[in-house]
């Protein structure tokens, strides 16, 4: 069976109007500005989609839309997560996810739970849904890691627990989680700058920031990786690695929202409490952006 999850997906922004609402011909350019350049999968209302500052209204009409402009071209995953397990558990079932390859559903934020407790929440999430899970650990924003054991034993339990996106930016862990993950399990980076190194190491591809704006030098890239071809990979690597700090040097996704500003698919606006990129990182986006189309 093919893995649906393999390769580049891209974690995409919610674009917005000046007056903040969402921006669907903005969404519709992004979308096909991906689908045509190589990304594999588009992963909707995760953090870079603003989804804790996005309404539930938004986020069903988000995917109405992308659904719609996607034409079943590649495969769709929603984000569906929080630390109430119990809302978690009630909008799985409450939403029609026949169009989804799978959910992306983060380790419980805020609350910081025991690694039991985490086990115990996606237990539940995972009896009553009914497409393929992709666990997502961000200790960064949780506050809370979820260790190789924890996520491992949940693979090995639960069928419908297919993958994780690791985003701790910590190799160590990758690498634990890629010896000793069962073979139906993939694990996904989280993290644009240890993507290349995570597939080499036998990862099965990136769910990604950057990839969004560079879609055929990243999925490139990933799809080099995976195929073994280190040197040229790394060579596409090495012209991205300072776009890839960039972005993340303020807050995500005003970082990326820039790049994509600068490319012409989207406002820069994003909505409180984050703020637009600084006048600072902007220009340095545009100067890597002039340059990387020189190469």
């Amino acid at each position: 069976m093919n893995n649906p999850f393999l390769g580049t997906g891209i974690a995409i922004v919610t674009p917005f109007n000046d007056d903040l609402t969402v921006d669907y011909n903005a969404l519709e350019k992004i979308v096909e500005f991906n689908i045509t350049n190589g990304t594999d999968y588009i992963v909707i209302s995760g953090t870079t989609g603003e989804s804790v500052t996005v309404t539930k209204q938004e986020k069903k009409e988000i995917c109405k839309a992308i659904i719609k402009f996607n034409k079943g071209r590649v495969p769709l995953v929603l984000g569906i997560g929080g630390n109430n397990t119990l809302e978690v558990v009630e909008e799985v079932k409450a939403t029609d996810l026949s169009p989804f390859a799978g959910i992306l559903s983060v380790t419980p934020y805020y609350s910081k739970p025991t690694q039991e407790g985490m086990y115990q929440h996606f237990k539940a999430i995972a009896k009553v849904c009914p497409v393929d899970i992709i666990l997502y650990n961000v200790p960064g924003r949780t506050a809370k890691n979820m260790t190789p054991e924890t996520t491992l034993r949940l693979a090995k339990d639960f069928k419908n627990v297919v993958a994780v996106k690791e985003a701790g930016n910590n190799m160590a862990q990758y690498l634990e989680l890629i010896r000793d993950k069962p073979n139906h399990f993939s694990v996904i980076s989280g993290d644009d700058d240890l993507a290349l190194g995570v597939v080499l190491a036998g990862g099965a591809g990136v769910i990604s920031v950057i990839g969004q704006a560079l879609p055929e030098a990243f999925s490139k890239m990933i799809k080099l990786g995976l195929e073994g071809k280190a040197k040229e990979a790394y060579g596409l690597h090495f012209k991205m690695m300072e776009i890839i700090d960039l972005i993340f040097s303020e807050n995500n996704p005003a970082g990326i929202k820039a790049v994509l500003n600068n490319l012409d698919l989207c406002n820069k606006a994003v909505r409180l409490p984050l703020v637009e990129a600084t006048e600072t990182l902007q220009n340095s986006i545009a100067s890597f952006i002039s340059n990387f189309n020189k190469s």
